[in-house]
């Protein structure tokens, strides 16, 4: 690797039953990346109050990174951890800066290589901020061709990282108090 790429922290969304394409995800990106995200035994969440959990999360971990990046699974949409830090990714605070936003389709979700999605299958948060001519957030399918794979997402990362600072989010929507059926609150 040439030493003037840019390596963007990145803090990878997902859901639990997508833990493999994570790790896929790593092992693609290699170099090209700093993985920020939370690992499975990172916080001991045993006695922790949600507040707590999702306050280690920013700031221990998305403040850390420059790009989240949502790996969109069938079962993404319905997590109230997912939204949270959607929600905190794209927030700008003195202590955190706001994170660029993509997310990217992966094989087992119903809208993999669709050309329109259903949107009920989408986190709504991240599909609020794809909507509109300059969208705060793209979406990508998981990319299946190996030449040049990896330059691809590095440039979906790339511009996530630009448009974070040209296009304002959308994160007017109430916070997921739970997973699906979950209650909404106004913020945290």
């Amino acid at each position: 690797m040439a030493s003037n790429i840019h390596r963007h922290r990145v803090f990878i969304s997902h859901h639990d039953a997508d833990r493999e394409f994570k790790k896929r995800f790593i092992q693609m990106m290699g170099d090209f990346i700093v993985d920020a995200s939370v690992e499975e035994d990172d916080i001991d969440d045993t006695d922790l109050a949600t507040e707590t959990i999702r306050r280690e999360i920013r700031d221990g971990y998305i403040r850390q990174a420059s790009v989240t990046i949502v790996l969109i699974g069938p079962g993404t949409w319905q997590r109230m951890h997912v939204d949270w830090e959607i929600h905190s990714s794209i927030r700008h605070t003195d202590y955190n800066q706001r994170c660029g936003l993509l997310g990217i389709w992966l094989p087992n979700h119903p809208d993999y290589c669709s050309e329109e999605y259903n949107e009920r299958l989408i986190p709504p948060r991240l599909w609020d901020n794809c909507q509109g001519d300059d969208p705060y957030a793209l979406l990508h399918d998981w990319p299946k061709k190996r030449p040049r794979r990896r330059e691809r997402v590095r440039q979906w990362i790339d511009d996530a990282f630009k448009r974070r600072r040209s296009v304002s989010p959308n994160s007017g929507r109430p916070l997921l108090q739970g997973n699906v059926g979950g209650r909404y609150s106004d913020g945290w």
